[in-house]
């Protein structure tokens, strides 16, 4: 199952889908655009971003399974991606199970992720942004933040390998028609931009 008018962004940290989203959004009327995030807003959502934060440890699969519930809500909850949707909205959303696969992957191996995402629908379009990780990594350290528990070179490499994997399984039949667009994520902010919207404005 594919969701008209679900595109999500997708990156490893600090590839730049936060900004673009943002950017992208900006063309849109405030009423017929809903900006979303996973892990997302909810007391799940809110419980993910502290253990990202490095405030408390679980085991790497119960991880997956609280991203996975996460999301569950994210797309079939009250207010969600398909309730928006279906209110005539373009949702954005900076993230989505694409994610899961590649980041909870490094950790604890690809069969349970996959098991549990293999239920959610597709977007319609898909942009992957693609950069060499030591770039994307320097990005999130000239924020002057303190860094997440992913937030590590070795980790942001495999990460990104994983990703490209992951990627070129839905090229395919897998992907049953989402739109894969691949984003050279090195290239300027405004660059970045206009080909988003280029590619979107006529769909």
């Amino acid at each position: 199952m594919i969701i008209k008018n679900f595109i999500v962004f997708e990156g490893i940290d600090g590839a730049g889908t936060s900004t673009q989203i943002k950017k992208l959004s900006e063309h849109f009327e405030s009423e017929k655009v809903f900006v979303t995030a996973e892990p997302t807003s909810g007391e799940t959502g809110k419980f993910l971003r502290r253990l990202l934060k490095g405030d408390f440890v679980v085991n790497e699969k119960t991880a997956s399974y609280l991203f996975a519930a996460d999301r569950c809500e994210h797309i079939f909850g009250k207010d969600g991606v398909i309730s928006q949707t279906e209110n005539g909205k373009t949702v954005l959303s900076d993230r989505y199970f694409f994610s899961s696969l590649a980041y909870q992957s490094v950790s604890c191996g690809k069969e349970l992720p996959e098991l549990l995402n293999s239920p959610f629908p597709l977007p319609e379009i898909l942009f992957y942004f693609k950069i060499n990780p030591e770039i994307s990594l320097s990005r999130v350290e000239s924020r002057g933040e303190s860094k997440e528990i992913y937030e590590k070179i070795d980790f942001q490499k495999k990460t990104a390998e994983l990703y490209e994997k992951v990627i070129n399984e839905y090229r395919g039949e897998k992907g049953r028609g989402m739109k894969i667009i691949e984003i050279d994520a090195a290239k300027s902010i405004e660059e970045i931009s206009d080909f988003i919207w280029n590619c979107v404005k006529n769909r």
